[in-house]
């Protein structure tokens, strides 16, 4: 079975949002497997303590990982644990913008940003900015935006971006998802004079609790029960699904705006290789204006990348 072994990764450091549990926890232990400081950015303290525990007991209890707590639906949340991983880690190697919320029934943020916008794209785009300082110090850095094959669907809707007029889950989530990509490609754009690379992942249909969340917020168990089910037969476990997100974040061979996923039917499962996103998430006006619209509503102007 083809796969994707992770290389030396002694003396670099990596962050992981949403490294609870899923693909996130996997990433984690593989890089910490490697040799890499991780640190593990989770919302949930007590679920973060648990997988920190879990990596000790598979890898020993010298593994070097700890944990910053992160929410990345809440700006503050952002701005907290920026703060706190610059001062840990002045000089980080990898971010890994895993977290992510998938079709769930409208919500807001504490900032009034629609859920999965905020969660799945305005939080790492603020994130990715205030830790851009860590990143350029230093030798390698590279910034891994984890998409969807879901993009397929999304489309920017520019009058509604926080779909307050009409909301329907699936297509919400891949404009999230879209929006992903559009980073990934425009943050590369702007990084062109630097060293930093940005590349973009996908895990192609992972068998998480992700397909989940969304049918339990809105209380359908039949669907949560056929979700779960036909993942189950399409997918792929989560430990290889995480291989693409590996393979961005690790390959040394890898290129700025290289898009990694599975390399089955439809990308859906597979050893990870060189992926090819949609036209319209490969489009530079759209991936401009999200752009400039995420700093508008972040506030976080990605400054470091000017100097």
């Amino acid at each position: 079975m083809r796969t994707w072994t992770v290389p030396d990764q002694r003396g670099r450091t990596a962050l992981v949002t949403g490294a609870n549990g899923g693909l996130g926890l996997h990433v984690a232990r593989e890089l910490a497997r490697a040799g890499a400081r991780v640190l593990l950015a989770c919302r949930d303290p007590r679920r973060g303590a648990a997988a920190l525990e879990r990596l000790r007991a598979e890898l020993g209890p010298a593994v070097d990982a700890e944990l910053v707590e992160l929410d990345v639906a809440d700006l503050s949340s952002v701005r907290r644990a920026a703060a706190e991983v610059a001062e840990r880690a002045p000089v980080l190697d990898v971010l890994v913008n895993n977290a992510g919320i998938m079709a769930t029934p409208r919500w807001t943020t504490p900032d009034g940003f629609e859920g999965q916008l905020a969660t799945n794209h305005l939080g790492h785009f603020a994130l990715t900015g205030l830790l851009l300082p860590a990143l350029l110090a230093a030798p390698r850095p590279r910034v891994v935006s984890v998409a969807s094959v879901a993009h397929w669907f999304g489309r920017l809707n520019r009058s509604d971006l926080m779909h307050e007029r009409r909301y329907s889950p699936w297509p919400v989530y891949g404009q999230s998802k879209l929006a992903n990509l559009l980073f990934a490609r425009e943050l590369q754009q702007r990084a062109a004079r630097t060293r930093l690379l940005s590349l973009a992942a996908h895990p192609g249909i992972s068998t998480t609790e992700l397909f989940s969340v969304g049918p339990r917020m809105s209380g359908s168990r039949v669907w949560k029960v056929v979700q779960e089910r036909g993942v189950a037969v399409i997918g792929q476990p989560p430990e290889r699904g995480a291989l693409s997100l590996l393979r961005a974040a690790t390959d040394p061979g890898a290129r700025g705006g290289e898009y990694f996923g599975p390399d089955g039917p439809l990308g859906f499962r597979g050893a990870p290789h060189r992926a090819r996103a949609m036209p319209w998430a490969r489009d530079a006006r759209s991936a401009r204006w999200l752009w400039q619209r995420s700093v508008e509503l972040t506030g976080v102007d990605h400054a470091a990348l000017q100097g």
